[in-house]
């Protein structure tokens, strides 16, 4: 019996299925597996996205509750996609673990994944901080690191604080490990999918 998955990592997902769909039947399909932005996907992205998906649920049925990978967050650290999402994501490799590696200096990368934004900013010396004055209520306001550089608007919070807003907010972590020339970088952006000001 053979198997027209093409894509690794896809177990029980047929790619060559989803391909014979009409493009509306595809986006609607991909709305209902709670994949956002779809009205700006091509049918091969679209394709790629339910694919993902289900792989993904078909993973976590597999392993059952309670053995996600540790650190993950609530998207497996998989990026997060909508209406707003820039050309600098679309652009950047996706690290889902703390041991994907850059495919070369200086790569823009992307995550949600809590175990690697927080081993990127140890690495640096970076403590989780909020701007402060851009608090709502009892929330969090624009989130930062304080690379210990004495910046006076910067109020610093535990890590827990941070990636609860963080996910809430459904912000992409895009970053450098390194410069093009090999030397550790620190450039970071927080970016939501779901709206520019992020």
């Amino acid at each position: 019996m053979g198997s027209r998955n093409e894509t690794p990592d896809t177990p029980n997902v047929s790619e060559t299925e989803l391909r014979e769909m009409h493009l509306d039947e595809l986006r609607e399909t991909a709305k209902q597996e709670g994949i956002s932005g779809t009205s700006q996907m091509r049918k091969e992205e679209l394709v790629q996205a339910v694919a993902q998906e289900r792989s993904g649920a078909a993973a976590e049925h597999e392993q059952g509750d309670g053995a996600g990978d540790v650190g993950a967050g609530p998207d497996g650290g998989q990026i997060r996609t909508g209406p707003e999402t820039s050309r600098s994501l679309k652009y950047a490799q996706e690290v889902t673990s703390p041991d994907d590696d850059p495919e070369r200096p200086g790569r823009s990368l992307a995550t949600t994944h809590h175990e690697v934004i927080k081993q990127w900013a140890e690495e640096r010396g970076a403590t989780p901080a909020t701007v402060e004055g851009t608090e709502h209520e009892d929330h969090l306001g624009v989130l930062r690191f304080d690379f210990g550089g004495g910046a006076k608007k910067l109020r610093h919070v535990s890590w827990d604080e941070w990636f609860e807003t963080f996910d809430a907010r459904r912000l992409n972590f895009i970053y450098q490990q390194e410069r093009s020339d090999g030397r550790q970088s620190n450039f970071f952006r927080l970016e939501s999918p779901e709206r520019e000001d992020a």
